[in-house]
C-alpha cells in the first residue's frame, strides 16, 4: 500500500480522495507543510509516498502517470509530488524546507489561473507541493515530469478557475488518452495498422482482470514454442496451425508491452522477460521450421543457423551504433539531416520503416510464408530480406558516421568495449599492442577486426575438415581482436568492431559445422550460436540499463568471442567429425548454464534496471 497526503483544506465536492484510493493509496489529511512532515515521518520507510494539493483538479490518468511509475525515484505534477523509498528521506527533506520558508500552506494568494495542460505549465504561486518538486530537483534528486498532453492536472486558485478546470476535464477522455498511450510512439506499418487497433484493447481487457504483463509475456513465449513445435511436424497442418499461431504471439507480444503502459506496470523481471523472450520465440521457431524440414527429407538447419546469425548481427549493428552515438558531442550529420527531412513526409516514414523489416513485418513474412510454402522458401525469403535491410541501415549508418562531426565519450567507449566480448586472449594481446596501437590511424580498429575476421572464417571454409589451418587462423584472429580494442573504441567507424567480431565467431561455428558433413552438426551449432547470442543479449540490455556489461568473470568463463573461436577450430582439429557434434553439444550446454544463470540471477535482483523499449527493434 501506497500513501498519499493530502495538504491544505478539503475541497466540498472533490473526487479526489477517491481517485487516488482508485490507484491504491491510503489517503491522509495535512493542514499543512508542518503536519505534512509529521505524517510523512509516520509511513513506513518501504512505502511511496505522495503529497498532493488538496485543491487539485485533473483527470485520474494524469495522477497515475505522476504518482505510480515505478521506473522513477521521484516524479510530479502540477499540485502533486511523490518519492519511491529511496527518495524518501529528500521528500521529508523538501518538505520540511518549505515549512521553514512557509509554515501555512493551505492556502495560495488569489488570482485567476487557468488549467495547466502538461507538467510545468503555470500554476498558482505557493502551491506546496510544486514547491516540494522544485526543492527536489535543486538538491540532485531528478524529479520526472511526464508528458501530459491533453490531460488536466492544476490546482485552481479560486472558484472561477476550479470551474473551467472541471470543464477540460470533461472535455477530454482520459481513457482514450491512456488507450492511445498505452501503444509504442515508434512502431512498424504492420504492427501500428494490423495489431495495435485491437490489441491496446486486449490490454486493457487483461488489466480489468488483473493479469500482468508478465503472464501475458509468459504466454506469448508459450504460443510461440507451441508454433515452432507445429512447424516441426512437417505437415501441411502444422505448417498452417504454426503461422496461425506465430500470429498470436505476436499479438499477445505487442499486448504484453501495451498492458505494462495502460496500467504502469513496469518491473525488473519484466523488462529481463520482455528483452530475452522476443529473441528466444523467433530463434525457436527457427529450429522448429529445420526440424519439420527435417521430416520430409530436407535439411535446412544451415540457412536456418545463417538466418540466426544474420538477424543477431543486425541487432549488434543497431545496439552498437546507438551506444556509440546516444551522447556524442556535437553531434551532427548531413546525412542524419537528409534523414529528418525524409521523414518529414508522411509515405516515407513508412516506407522507411517496413524496408528494414523489424519484428512485426518480419513475423507476418514468416508466418504467411510457414503457412503457405516450404521451410526453405521461408528461410530463403528471410534471408535475403534480413540482407537487403541490413545493407539498408548498415550503408545509412556508415555514412552517417563518416559525415557526422561528433566527438565520443568515454562512457560510450566503454559500452563498445564490454559489446566486444574480448576474452583472456584478446585482452593479453590488448595490453601488448597498447602503445603500437596508438599509432594506428583512426580507422584501424574496424580494419584490423574486419581482417582477422575473413581470415579466421575463410581459412574454415577453404581448409578441409580437421585441418590445423583453422587453429592458426583462430590465433591470428586473436591477435587482431587484441589489436582492435588496444585502445579506447572513439572512431567514426569503430562502433562496426563488436558486429565484425560476431559475424566472425558466429560464422566461424556455422562454416566448421557444415565442414564437418555429418549429422547433427549442424542443429550443435544451432544450439551453441543461440546460447552465445543470448550471453551478448544480456550484455546489450544490461548496457542499456545503464548497469553495464556481465562481471568479468563470467566473459572470461565463457571465454571471450576469440577464445571461443580458438576452441572451436581447436575442436574440429583434434576430434573426428563424428564426436564434433558431441562436443559442439557440451559446449553449448555449459555456456548456456553458465550465462543462464547469472542472468536470472542479475535479473530477478532489485538492482536490475526496468528496461522497457519504446521502439520496435528490427
Amino acid at each position: 500500500m501506497s500513501t498519499a497526503i493530502l495538504t491544505g483544506p478539503p475541497v466540498p465536492g472533490s473526487s479526489l480522495e477517491g481517485d487516488l484510493r482508485s490507484l491504491g493509496f491510503d489517503v491522509r489529511a495535512a493542514s499543512g507543510a508542518d503536519e505534512a512532515a509529521a505524517l510523512l515521518t509516520a509511513v513506513p520507510a518501504a512505502e511511496r509516498v505522495a503529497v498532493v494539493d488538496s485543491r487539485f483538479v485533473g483527470h485520474v490518468h494524469a495522477l497515475r502517470l505522476g504518482l505510480t511509475d515505478p521506473r522513477f525515484t521521484a516524479a510530479a505534477v502540477p499540485g502533486a509530488v511523490t518519492a519511491r523509498p529511496e527518495a524518501r528521506s529528500a521528500l521529508l527533506a523538501a518538505v520540511r524546507s518549505a515549512a521553514v520558508a512557509r509554515p501555512s500552506a493551505s492556502a495560495g494568494p488569489a488570482g485567476d489561473h487557468r488549467p495547466a495542460m502538461a507538467a510545468g505549465a503555470d500554476a498558482p504561486d505557493g502551491v506546496l507541493t510544486d514547491e516540494v518538486a522544485d526543492v527536489l530537483d535543486a538538491g540532485g534528486t531528478a524529479v520526472h515530469r511526464p508528458e501530459l498532453g491533453t490531460l488536466v492536472a492544476t490546482v485552481p486558485a479560486d472558484p472561477q478557475a476550479r470551474n473551467e478546470a472541471r470543464q477540460a476535464v470533461a472535455a477530454v477522455d482520459d481513457e482514450a488518452v491512456r488507450l492511445r498511450s498505452a501503444v509504442k510512439a515508434r512502431d512498424g506499418f504492420f504492427t501500428t495498422f494490423c495489431i495495435s487497433p485491437y490489441s491496446r484493447y486486449v490490454a486493457r481487457w487483461c488489466a480489468r482482470r488483473g493479469l500482468t504483463p508478465n503472464q501475458v509475456t509468459t504466454a506469448s513465449l508459450i504460443t510461440a514454442l507451441i508454433a515452432a513445435g507445429c512447424a516441426a511436424t512437417g505437415t501441411r497442418g502444422g505448417f498452417v496451425a504454426a503461422g496461425v499461431l506465430l500470429i498470436l504471439s505476436f499479438v499477445l507480444d505487442c499486448t504484453d508491452g501495451q498492458l505494462a503502459r495502460y496500467s504502469l506496470q513496469y518491473s525488473t523481471l519484466g523488462a529481463w522477460l520482455d528483452a530475452t523472450f522476443d529473441r528466444a520465440k523467433e530463434y525457436a521457431f527457427y529450429a522448429g521450421l529445420a526440424l519439420g524440414a527435417a521430416r520430409g527429407g530436407d535439411d535446412v538447419w544451415a540457412l536456418a543457423l545463417g538466418a540466426m546469425v544474420l538477424q543477431t548481427c543486425r541487432h549488434v549493428v543497431d545496439f552498437s551504433f546507438n551506444e556509440a552515438n546516444h551522447d556524442a558531442t556535437a553531434n551532427t550529420s548531413p546525412t542524419a539531416a537528409l534523414s529528418d527531412r525524409l521523414d518529414s513526409v508522411g509515405w516515407t516514414v513508412w516506407v522507411r520503416r517496413m524496408i528494414v523489416l523489424p519484428i512485426g513485418e518480419r513475423w507476418a513474412m514468416i508466418a504467411v510464408l510457414t503457412a503457405l510454402t516450404t521451410p526453405r522458401i521461408t528461410f530463403y525469403a528471410l534471408l535475403i530480406g534480413c540482407a537487403f535491410a541490413a545493407a539498408y541501415t548498415t550503408a545509412g549508418r556508415v555514412l552517417r558516421s563518416l559525415t557526422r562531426k561528433a566527438r565520443r565519450t568515454d562512457r560510450a567507449a566503454g559500452a563498445l568495449a564490454d559489446l566486444a566480448d574480448s576474452g583472456p586472449l584478446a585482452d593479453w594481446f590488448a595490453r601488448a599492442f597498447a602503445g603500437a596501437a596508438r599509432r594506428l590511424p583512426s580507422f584501424a580498429p574496424v580494419v584490423v577486426a574486419a581482417l582477422g575476421a575473413v581470415v579466421v572464417t575463410a581459412t574454415a571454409w577453404l581448409t578441409p575438415y580437421g585441418s590445423p589451418w583453422p587453429v592458426a587462423a583462430a590465433v591470428c584472429y586473436a591477435v587482431a581482436s587484441g589489436l582492435a580494442v588496444a585502445r579506447p573504441l572513439k572512431g567514426a567507424l569503430d562502433w562496426l568492431v563488436p558486429p565484425v567480431f560476431r559475424a566472425a565467431e558466429y560464422l566461424t561455428i556455422l562454416v566448421l559445422a557444415l565442414r564437418a558433413e555429418v549429422s547433427g552438426a549442424l542443429p550443435a551449432a544451432f544450439g551453441l550460436v543461440a546460447a552465445v547470442a543470448y550471453h551478448h543479449y544480456d550484455t546489450v540490455y544490461r548496457i542499456r540499463g545503464g548497469s553495464g556489461a556481465p562481471p568479468t568473470w563470467l566473459v572470461r568463463a565463457v571465454g571471450g568471442h576469440e577464445g571461443r573461436t580458438l576452441a572451436v577450430a581447436s575442436l574440429a582439429a583434434l576430434l573426428g567429425a563424428a564426436h564434433f557434434p558431441i562436443a559442439l553439444t557440451v559446449l553449448a550446454v555449459a555456456v548456456a548454464l553458465l550465462v543462464l544463470v547469472e542472468s536470472i540471477r542479475f535479473w530477478v535482483s532489485s538492482g536490475a534496471p526496468a528496461v522497457h523499449d519504446e521502439g520496435e527493434p528490427a
